[in-house]
């Protein structure tokens, strides 16, 4: 198969059960059992669980309570960012020794380019598991990877052999892999749009290639254009190295309503504390400051104010709170609140860039 546009090597690296692994490496009482990251009290949510949770059903982002009904030997287990992003620095490290075109989406996975690559190696499945090598070696934990032309497959094919494992998608294979693939597996479509698909008689790849362009944009949208490059292997977005942070924040969800002023400032200052935290530990400061309230009823409401100056420190962040809690009163009582602070420093200073990309001849035949 020859594409009419430059083919990359991309590898998306995405660590198994992440912050589970982590708590599971560092108490070793905890291995081999059934645990969920975060998910306690009466409103708890779980962040992450660990595989041997999920065969029990319990997923992230369900709640506490109903993890426990479906595993009672679940072991919940408090979330300790700092740890979790100690290690994430130890494995973007290990990225860097073979690439510096390196995309982070999170603590737990990334997207490298390595079609040059530091270590002069030709094949990027080789790559893919020399890396995976050294993150077992350096961390004890176990990564698995997705190999691909564009970032949409190379992530998509992360999951094909999880846990600890990986799988490549040559050029070759991308359409016949695609075209395969259940709908519900591409990166993107989510339980809304799977159930939209599946109205329209999309249920694999093969289905949706079926449809024209108009069709598709008739029926979701702008998304409909991606979709139907997507499934013809057409992504020309590149790994971007260089992403500046927009924003930082903390938030918290309490285990029972708070119906008193004076009981969320109490929270806000921990809250500060954290976003102060955050702040020195990223270097940067930011000029807006954003108060996030919850309500019993699940509405959401956010205040914000930019300050003339920058700001890091958590007593000029509560000052600025206290302006936005006291602006108008409350509606009912507060299941959450959350403080984020957005135009940031960092927006101004010059980022350091890689050297410029080579565009890849199209008829070069590439090791994966």
């Amino acid at each position: 198969m020859e594409f009419d546009f430059p083919i990359r090597k991309i590898i998306h690296v995405d660590m198994d059960a992440f912050y589970a692994s982590v708590e599971q490496l560092d108490n070793p009482d905890l291995r081999g059992k059934p645990i969920a990251v975060g998910g306690g009290g009466k409103r708890g949510v779980v962040s992450a669980a660990s595989y041997e949770a999920r065969t029990f059903g319990v997923r992230s982002a369900m709640a506490g309570a109903l993890a426990a009904k479906l595993c009672p030997e679940l072991i919940f287990v408090r979330t300790n960012f700092e740890r979790y992003t100690e290690v994430s620095q130890q494995i973007r490290k290990i990225f860097h020794e073979f690439t510096d075109l390196v995309q982070p989406l999170s603590l737990d996975e990334a997207y490298l380019d390595v079609t040059e690559n530091k270590k002069g190696l030709p094949s990027a499945t080789l790559i893919a598991q020399e890396i995976r090598k050294e993150i077992r070696l350096k961390t004890g934990l176990n990564a698995s990877a997705g190999i691909s032309i564009n970032k949409f497959i190379a992530k998509v094919a992360s999951d094909i052999n999880k846990p600890n494992g990986q799988k490549t998608v040559p050029p070759e294979e991308v359409i016949s892999f695609l075209e395969t693939l259940d709908i519900k597996k591409f990166y993107g479509v989510g339980k809304v749009m799977k159930e939209k698909m599946y109205r329209h008689g999309i249920y694999t790849g093969k289905d949706l290639k079926g449809k024209s362009v108009e069709f598709l944009q008739e029926h979701f949208g702008k998304s409909g254009a991606f979709y139907y490059d997507i499934v013809r292997g057409i992504q020309q977005s590149k790994v971007q190295p260089d992403s500046t942070r927009k924003s930082l924040a903390a938030e918290r969800t309490f285990n029972e309503n708070i119906s008193s002023e004076i009981f969320m400032l109490e929270r806000l200052e921990d809250i500060a504390m954290e976003v102060e935290r955050r702040l020195k530990k990223s270097k940067v400061a930011g000029k807006t400051v954003t108060l996030k309230i919850k309500y019993s009823d699940f509405t959401l409401q956010t205040r914000s104010k930019t300050l003339p100056l920058f700001i890091s420190s958590k007593e000029l962040i509560m000052e600025t709170v206290k302006d936005l809690l006291f602006q108008q009163g409350m509606k009912n009582s507060v299941r959450l609140l959350g403080i984020s602070l957005s135009n940031l420093n960092n927006e101004d200073k010059k980022q350091s860039k890689p050297p410029p990309e080579k565009e890849i001849d199209v008829q070069l035949k590439l090791d994966f």
